[in-house]
């Protein structure tokens, strides 16, 4: 079991969560690669935040409830352990599909929220039908995705170093993100119609070299929210994160520490 992780139990769901630190809650809502508890970023936000990061059903070995068949079942499971540990002034965190629920979760209501932090966010699609605005990462070979995950393809995940047991937790998270991800592909239509609903502050933070959702899909983003704020951080891809974490660290402290 992993430092910090309980489990708490939301309308007969198990969910795992991480909390460490103090101060200003920060809930972080993880991407398609998994919890980030173990990123040397993490332990730099929770010098500074009370960070809640929970575990999305599926991932890390988790099961995913029955009924669950999209995002929009993350969305309402997140805004009940808002209200279940009655946070307030939450600075909301979110990564990829994460950055997704997270803008999702805004739009819906943003009363227990003070600002919004959008990390290589999927969600939308600005282009017409025949474009494709993200990369399929679940149709391309492993080496194509990491090429287009990474700035440096050398940081991606080495598959011929690891453990069976890592292998299982992988493809189990692969299973969980096209659950909620793959219909339709990444988006919700709706949602660019529905994001001039959020009133607090909102900065994007998107890498330089991302090709699963370019800086032309940041801006695109940034556009539809009212006073949203872009910042493009260079040499990373789209985990910038784990390829430029002091930069990343940095612009979340400069816009959200207290």
């Amino acid at each position: 079991m992993r430092e910090g992780v309980s489990t708490m139990v939301l309308q007969g769901i198990r969910l795992q969560v991480v909390r460490r630190g103090a101060g200003t809650p920060l809930l972080l809502l993880h991407g398609g690669d998994g919890p980030q508890d173990h990123l040397p970023c993490f332990a730099r936000l929770t010098e500074r935040f009370d960070v809640i990061a929970p575990v999305h059903p599926g991932f890390a070995g988790s099961t995913i409830p029955e009924h669950f068949d999209g995002m929009d079942d993350l969305v309402y499971l997140y805004l009940d352990l808002m209200d279940a540990l009655d946070l307030r002034e939450v600075v909301l965190l979110g990564f990829s599909m994460g950055g997704w629920a997270a803008a999702e979760i805004a739009v819906r209501n943003t009363s227990r929220l003070s600002k919004l932090i959008l990390i290589d966010a999927v969600g939308i699609k600005p282009g017409d039908r025949e474009t494709r605005d993200i990369a399929d990462i679940f149709g391309l070979p492993a080496p194509e995705v990491t090429k287009v995950m990474f700035h440096d393809p050398s940081k991606g995940a080495n598959l011929a170093i690891m453990t069976d047991e890592q292998l299982a937790v992988m493809a189990g998270d692969r299973i969980a993100h096209a659950q909620y991800t793959w219909d339709p592909y990444m988006h919700n239509p709706k949602l660019r119609h529905r994001l001039h609903r959020i009133d607090v502050p909102t900065l994007l933070i998107w890498g330089e070299s991302d090709r699963v959702v370019t800086v032309s899909y940041a801006e695109a983003y940034r556009a539809m929210i009212p006073g949203a704020r872009l910042v493009v951080i260079p040499q990373a891809g789209h985990l910038p994160q784990l390829e430029q974490p002091d930069l990343f660290v940095e612009h979340v402290l400069s816009f959200a520490a207290p």
